[in-house]
């Protein structure tokens, strides 16, 4: 009786397993460059089956670039950011829509107030199905905007990721100086975001459908 009792819970723990094994997705990646790597980030971490963002540097030719050559530019790197997601809870189709639009992608030069080739906005591909998928983004944003987008599709590079003291940036309880004083980086990015218009020109272009702002 009482091993009976045993073999029925262990097959009911069995179950169990496999059903959270049923509901858990494969884990795969995105990369897309957004202009603030902070930013992007921040954004992407808020949604739900998002596991987590790193930002980094891809689409470059210099090797292990840093923070201060890709800023000034010349290595042909973006500011990047790794989103790592559970593909039972959201799609690549998915994150690519809200990607446009949490972005100007009608604007070759930069991002708001971050200009360079460093901060422009880009998709890079690993495979045929991200392609299709980014392809598929790209022209169902462009018909809801109604402007032409010039976020490119790139083939997949290697990502660099950037420096410990950029991830994670906007919700760092680290001080910094700043000509306000001492500051935590969470407070320091705040202020820099809303400096620098990315909200305001995001919710002018794209209204209600910003993933990421008010309508």
């Amino acid at each position: 009786m009482f091993r009976s009792i045993i073999l029925s819970a262990l097959i009911v723990m069995g179950l169990c397993v496999q059903s959270q094994r049923a509901e858990a997705g494969e884990r795969r990646d995105i990369v897309v460059a957004g202009g603030c790597f902070w930013c992007v980030e921040a954004d992407f971490e808020k949604v739900r089956g998002v596991l987590g963002a790193v930002s980094g540097y891809t689409g470059g030719t210099t090797a292990n670039p840093t923070y201060k050559q890709v800023s000034r530019g010349g290595t042909g790197h973006y500011e990047a950011v790794k989103i790592t997601y559970d593909s039972a809870q959201v799609s690549a189709d998915q994150l690519y829509a809200m990607f446009f639009r949490s972005v100007d992608p009608t604007d070759a030069g930069g991002q708001f107030c971050d200009r360079g080739e460093s901060y422009r906005t880009a998709i890079f591909v690993s495979d045929a199905r991200e392609k299709a998928a980014a392809e598929q983004a790209k022209a169902q944003a462009q018909a809801a905007l109604g402007q032409t987008i010039v976020t490119p599709i790139l083939q997949g590079a290697r990502f660099y990721e950037a420096e410990d003291y950029h991830q994670d940036y906007y919700k760092s309880d680290d001080l910094i100086l700043s000509r306000f004083g001492p500051i935590s980086k969470a407070k320091a990015y705040v202020r820099y975001r809303d400096a620098c218009g990315r909200d305001q020109r995001v919710r002018q272009l794209w209204g209600s459908d910003a993933p990421f702002v008010g309508g």
